[in-house]
């Protein structure tokens, strides 16, 4: 679990240029959650762009979390970042 100051930290990090990857038409598939996986495994920290689904950002972003095992840092706008440490 974050606390403010790692969330604090880990947006500022995410400003200097996180891996962005899209969330489409195709929404929130298993495939989709594949590939967060797999950037997280790489990258750490990861910024996920809402293409479609605006309305329901938040929800789909913690069930993310929840599919890659990683920590929902904020969502901000129609954008979410992720952590996995």
């Amino acid at each position: 679990m974050l606390d403010s100051q790692q969330r604090k930290f880990l947006s500022a990090e995410a400003l200097k240029g996180a891996v962005i990857i899209q969330l489409g038409k195709g929404g929130p598939s298993e495939a989709f959650s594949a590939q967060l996986k797999a950037h997280l495994a790489v990258h750490e920290l990861v910024k996920v762009r809402f293409v479609n689904h605006q309305e329901n950002r938040r929800e789909i972003a913690a069930q993310l979390a929840q599919a890659t095992e990683s920590e929902l840092v904020r969502v901000i706008g129609n954008t979410a970042l992720f952590f996995k440490g």
